[in-house]
């Protein structure tokens, strides 16, 4: 190969139309201002008032509607609505924080205002902040639990969980239970936050003074006034059962793909009891589950076996911690956890919002914004990892802003004589197995300039009288 076509490679290399999603670069037209936050109770009806939003950017309600603004969100999501007669940005429907955030906290909506004419994107926030509209609920109606008579004072016995989907001093604070002479409940917390009880016994039992006690376990929440939900715990004292259940091991870790079908057997946990009869006999449960893990995955109480019933989502969830006990006929328990890695597939097309369009553009001018969009995909890694590009052959580039925007530029100026119309396709890939594509079309039209003087067909004519 020689030198000069060496050269014109790497300038054809240099002048190829594709913009990788993960290189974001800012240009100094595009900065946008400080991020600013708002915050807004959850469930405040359509309409209610977030902000003035003109006299947060210093400008006049005309120079608002002058500039075309515009509230961008994430993907196609309309949380809000711009009152450009008044500058006020509103509510654009009811926002349930439980739905958008779950148990993350705060809760942040991420949102773009969009200026034109310089055009200017400026990042916003809303924090969605809770109300106490939920409270604590146990997933059982009634708890069985098997005592041993023999069981020594201060043993700890485990009770089934609440759960409250409210967050921070909303969420479910503390478990008391109703007064008696052999027990008292302790709160403590899992790693994740979340609050349990757990039974203490304060005195030994005796099966033939009192075989059997119905305590009531009340479950409350931090708001005010306080919400509760209460459950019935039923306990039946037994004779001596010496050996409790044990796992064959302590932690089970597995990996599913998130397309994997509904009904798979994803792990079997298996536990095993020195004692015969009854006593030996092993039935398996979830432990402290959410309800979360209950809606998505089965365990068989017989074979240990653990199968999804509901289909996995890694942009949702990408990991479980389920806590699996081992219980026998006499009330004795093991505990073992199974941690479930989601593995990610390349099942989500990526998208692409289209913010504003410029058409018709003059013919004779240069580096004309024509278009702003923005693209996203909800897989990650390479999966979520998109190319953007265009026709080769068109006098237009693509160009990268703040984040995933970007903006189609006209590279030079148009000639309408020569070309009035031009439809350019933008194409969006990412970059997983298969490869995934969303397409978009625009038309853009070129509006005429006198730059033509009338001319002869000629440029001398002869006559002849």
């Amino acid at each position: 190969m020689t030198e000069s076509e060496m050269e014109a490679g790497g300038e054809r290399f240099l002048r190829q139309r594709q913009v990788l999603f993960f290189f974001v670069f800012l240009g100094g037209s595009l900065a946008g201002s400080e991020s600013r936050r708002y915050s807004v109770a959850e469930e405040k009806e359509r309409g209610f008032l977030i902000t003035n939003l003109a006299k947060d950017l210093g400008l006049s309600v005309g120079e608002l509607t002058v500039r075309g603004a515009q509230v961008v969100s994430k993907g196609n999501k309309q949380h809000f609505q711009l009152n450009l007669q008044t500058g006020d940005l509103l509510l654009h429907e009811k926002l349930d924080r439980e739905e958008l955030c779950g148990p993350t906290e705060p809760c942040i909506l991420h949102f773009q205002i969009l200026l034109q004419n310089p055009l200017q994107f400026i990042p916003n926030e809303l924090q969605v902040v809770d109300v106490n509209d939920h409270s604590p609920v146990f997933f059982e109606n009634e708890m069985q639990l098997k005592i041993l008579e023999s069981t020594p004072p201060a043993t700890i016995i485990p009770l089934g969980n609440a759960e409250d989907l409210d967050v921070g001093s909303n969420s479910l604070q503390n478990y008391t239970i109703t007064p008696n002479s052999h027990f008292h409940v302790l709160t403590n917390s899992r790693r994740d936050g979340r609050k349990y009880p757990e039974l203490v016994l304060d005195q030994a039992l005796d099966r033939e003074e009192q075989p059997e006690l119905s305590l009531m376990l009340m479950a409350l929440d931090g708001g005010t006034p306080p919400r509760s939900g209460t459950v019935q715990v039923h306990i039946l004292v037994l004779d001596i059962n010496d050996n409790a259940p044990e796992f064959t091991q302590s932690l089970y870790e597995v990996q599913i793909l998130e397309n994997s079908p509904i009904n798979s057997v994803i792990v079997t946990v298996s536990a095993s009891d020195l004692d015969t009869g009854n006593f030996g006999t092993i039935s398996y449960s979830f432990f402290h589950a959410s309800e979360e893990i209950r809606k998505t995955f089965q365990l068989n109480p017989i074979t240990g076996d653990i199968q999804i019933v509901k289909y996995l989502n890694f942009e949702t969830i990408k990991s479980y911690e389920i806590d699996v006990e081992a219980k026998d006929g006499g009330g004795l328990s093991g505990k073992s956890t199974v941690i479930v890695q989601v593995v990610d597939v390349n099942d989500n097309p990526p998208e692409l919002t289209l913010s504003s369009i410029t058409s018709p553009i003059p013919e004779n001018s240069l580096e004309t914004v024509v278009a702003v969009f923005s693209v996203s995909d909800l897989d990650s890694g390479d999966n979520g990892r998109m190319v953007c590009s265009i026709e080769n052959n068109l006098p237009f580039i693509l160009k990268p802003s703040v984040e995933n925007f970007y903006t189609l530029v006209s590279e030079e100026a148009l000639d309408r004589e020569t070309r009035s119309e031009y439809n350019i396709t933008i194409t969006v890939t990412d970059m997983g197995t298969p490869r995934l594509k969303t397409e978009h079309n625009i038309t853009v039209l070129v509006s005429d300039v006198n730059d033509n003087a009338p001319a002869f067909t000629q440029t001398s004519y002869t006559l002849f009288v």
